[in-house]
């Protein structure tokens, strides 16, 4: 059932938080490794959920809350891809008594006009020729990263860029009611909503995280999910939470644009009153 435990080092100074995995899935996630034969809560999300940089994610912080096991199987920069292209987290979350799902962007996901690394989602991989055909003037090969690719074609067109926002969301659209329908019936939706930050970053324009995402498209899975939770966050540089955070010094610029540790407390709050309210 478990895999080993390992850690990351990305950046001078502190480590990682120890990662796991799960059976035969290929992702790591938070560890430590959780036993699973007393009833659970599957967190399932990208870097929010893992708790990058905190000692205590808001899993953990749930777990404390509600008395039950609350096994964390967020991985980093994971998106739709990466979860539906796992069926041992699908087992997962199945066998649990609910399944929390972070809302994730529209922009970490295959379409038909790019391709993104299958585990790390918030990586580009290729263009389509539907995409090289309406950007000709862009060379895709400068592109790593989703965000920045996406960015930087609305700088070009924003008149062009509603074709590639318009087929991201109906791909997320249908991405996600497959997701929720495989993670079984007891899905809790957590929307982390995060407002508009860095004005001097072409991808800002695109919206605030989860990017491209809007209120229509989350109540269009109302009908599919228990709850949706609905959270307001700020990331830990607005906040003034980086003193109580765990990160090198290479790691200070991810860790100012990551949510701290009161965000992960309100959230498991939260989602600790959503829970007892599906319970009652």
């Amino acid at each position: 059932m478990v895999g080993a435990m390992s850690y990351e080092l990305p950046g001078a100074g502190a480590p990682e938080a120890a990662t796991c995995r799960y059976g035969l899935s290929k992702l790591r996630f938070r560890g430590p490794v959780r036993e699973l034969n007393a009833p659970y809560v599957a967190c399932i999300g990208s870097t929010e959920t893992f708790g990058r940089f905190v000692p205590d994610p808001y899993p953990a912080l749930l777990e404390q809350r509600l008395g039950e096991a609350c096994v964390n199987l967020g991985s980093i920069n994971s998106g739709l891809d990466a979860i539906l292209l796992d069926p041992e987290l699908a087992r997962l979350a199945q066998a649990a008594e609910f399944c929390v799902l972070q809302v994730p962007g529209a922009q970490n996901l295959s379409n038909r006009l790019y391709r993104v690394h299958p585990r790390r989602n918030d990586r580009f991989l290729e263009a389509s020729p539907m995409l090289a055909a309406l950007y000709d003037e862009v060379d895709f090969t400068e592109f790593h990263f989703n965000k920045h690719l996406l960015g930087r074609l609305y700088e070009i067109s924003a008149e062009r860029f509603t074709v590639v926002r318009a087929e991201l969301q109906q791909a997320w659209q249908a991405r996600m009611r497959s997701a929720v329908d495989v993670l079984g019936s007891r899905v809790v939706l957590l929307w982390l909503r995060y407002r508009h930050q860095r004005p001097d970053d072409p991808a800002e324009a695109l919206g605030p995280e989860p990017l491209m995402v809007t209120p229509k498209m989350v109540a269009g899975l109302a009908s599919r999910v228990r709850a949706t939770v609905e959270v307001p966050v700020q990331m830990a540089g607005q906040s003034d939470e980086l003193g109580d955070m765990i990160f090198g010094m290479l790691q200070e610029p991810a860790a100012e644009h990551s949510i701290g540790p009161v965000m992960h407390q309100v959230i498991a709050d939260r989602l600790y009153r959503a829970l007892q309210d599906i319970d009652t």
